[in-house]
């Protein structure tokens, strides 16, 4: 077997590692200015002063530019056919965000043959890769049938092994939420579990409440799924109890936290995944990041992608809006954006650049990580590495 070409990417300005054995000098984002990264392979195999770095076979100029982790989007629902533009031009004028209109979207998702819903989620996750996402969880969860859900999930797994069986996110119209939960537990997961790795529940008023979610999850851990939850987006719920109880590895939009949900995430760990582009789209308040972070909380930052109360696939934008609306330091949102987002999938082969780790890195046309938040809105990227390949340039 042939050693892979070594590349080091020199001319690097300032390069964010994430690496906590670089804390005590780099803090949090474990900077190395003026630095170089080798990549053999697929892997991260040298990090540290461009005046140290040793010979590869091929060498890139970063040309002073910054390298940050790619992103780590741990929260998408990109399997999906139809427009609700016409839901968010009604909501942009007065009319308030409720879960019911997801429902617009399953009929059109069933209607949808395997090549549109394939043709369409290749197009979204070309748009986040360009952007400077290299890991992503995708959710089923508009097709709501036994036949739909299982070719949802089917039409993920060609992109990303974090897939995720969302059959509870709501109750299709046709049947009473007992039997549906009957459905999903039995039959549909039976067809879902094959292409997933993470079972989910929208766990919310119009949705399901915390003992159908626990049923769901229950019977997810049965099937070898690990298991998610959404909770507490639109309101006070019992959601982010039931996850901590449960030791979930995540719980995501975290909106509406009493001091006692705070405490629980605190002491179990469980990482608050945070979604500020749903709140940007909805003109719901902020969840509060900064308290959370005060508290202890483990906190993640993902998209949401979503046709319905989130069409954004843009973790840049994610990011700005925490610094911005969330009072997260620009630091604590691109960690939560990369290292956090891996840990909210329980990986720790992404989100960081150290050896050993997946050669996943992006470009910034920018002296410094600080523009993402410093400069909303502009398209830095002009390069992105996925496993040591070098897959958008500009």
């Amino acid at each position: 077997m042939s050693t892979p070409l070594s590349t080091v990417i020199t001319g690097i300005g300032e390069l964010v590692t994430n690496d906590p054995t670089r804390a005590e000098q780099g803090g949090l984002l474990g900077l190395v200015p003026e630095a170089a990264v080798v990549v053999e392979g697929s892997r991260v195999a040298w990090v540290g002063p461009a005046a140290d770095a040793p010979a590869a076979d091929v060498q890139v100029d970063a040309g002073g530019r910054a390298v940050i982790p790619g992103f780590v989007d741990s929260h998408s629902h990109l399997v999906f056919a139809g427009d609700r533009s016409a839901e968010f031009e009604a909501r942009m004028t007065g009319e308030p965000y409720t879960a019911g209109g997801i429902r617009t979207t399953v009929a059109k998702t069933r209607a949808a043959t395997d090549e549109q819903l394939t043709s369409h989620v290749a197009r979204l996750v070309a748009e986040m890769r360009a952007q400077g996402t290299t890991s992503l969880e995708i959710k089923s969860g508009y097709g709501l049938s036994v036949h739909d859900e299982a070719r949802s999930l089917a039409v993920a797994r060609q992109f990303t092994d974090e897939t995720t069986f969302l059959g509870a996110h709501v109750v299709p119209a046709g049947t009473t939420p007992e039997d549906y939960v009957a459905l999903v537990t039995g039959p549909m997961l039976a067809a879902a579990a094959p292409h997933a790795r993470w079972i989910d529940v929208f766990c919310e008023d119009g949705a399901f409440d915390v003992d159908q979610a626990r049923t769901i999850l229950a019977a997810g851990s049965d099937s070898g799924l690990r298991g998610r939850l959404h909770a507490n987006q639109l309101t006070y719920g019992g959601g982010v109890q039931l996850a901590c109880e449960l030791g979930l590895v995540a719980v995501d939009h975290c909106t509406f936290l009493s001091e006692l949900d705070v405490e629980s995430l605190r002491d179990s760990r469980t990482i608050a995944t945070l979604l500020p582009g749903v709140e940007f789209s909805t003109r719901q308040p902020y969840p509060d990041a900064r308290g959370l972070i005060d508290a202890g909380v483990r906190v993640a930052l993902a998209s949401d992608c979503n046709p319905g109360s989130c069409f954004t696939s843009s973790m840049a934008l994610c990011i700005a809006l925490a610094v911005r609306e969330m009072r997260m330091s620009p630091a604590e949102a691109l960690h939560a954006a990369t290292a956090m987002g891996a840990a909210a999938l329980d990986r720790d082969d992404i989100g960081v650049l150290a050896p050993g780790k997946s050669a996943d890195l992006v470009l910034l046309d920018a002296p410094s990580y600080l523009h993402l938040a410093y400069r909303p809105g502009v398209p830095l990227v002009t390069g992105v590495w996925q496993a040591g390949r070098p897959v958008v340039s500009r």
